[in-house]
């Protein structure tokens, strides 16, 4: 029998609900709102906004970021990866994206392991499409 969009989508719901109570991503909840909460994360972070910006912007104009900027960002990077908040917040992060990944795989992995479904359907061939991550 043939599934309708929404079917699918309620299906996708209920997956998000089973999702967001995975202790990942409240880790990462926790994580992302610590930083946000912290003051001198969130200059850090938007100190290296600004900067990166100010580069681009540079570099489209025709300048060569100098060796003193490429050090400046350098060091203010250095300062942001070794923030208590921030790296747990990466860490978080790392395996909140990871978690998604695998899930998506998995339904994935379904659409192309799935035998055709229904009379005619056209079975892939070996050069057909495939679908990677």
């Amino acid at each position: 029998m043939p599934v309708d969009t929404q079917q699918l989508m309620d299906e996708a719901t209920k997956i998000g609900q089973l999702a967001a109570q995975h202790p990942i991503v409240t880790r990462y909840k926790q994580a992302r709102e610590t930083v946000d909460k912290d003051p001198e994360a969130n200059r850090l972070l938007a100190d290296l906004d600004r900067q990166i910006e100010a580069l681009t912007r540079q570099q489209q104009a025709g300048m060569q970021v100098t060796d003193a900027q490429q050090h400046q960002l350098e060091v203010m990077q250095s300062k942001i990866v070794s923030h208590i908040k921030i790296k747990a917040l990466n860490m978080a992060q790392v395996e909140f994206v990871d978690l998604l990944r695998k899930i998506t795989q998995t339904i994935q992995r379904q659409l192309v392991d799935a035998p055709a479904a229904g009379a005619g359907a056209v079975a892939p061939t070996q050069g057909g499409p495939k679908i990677t991550m």
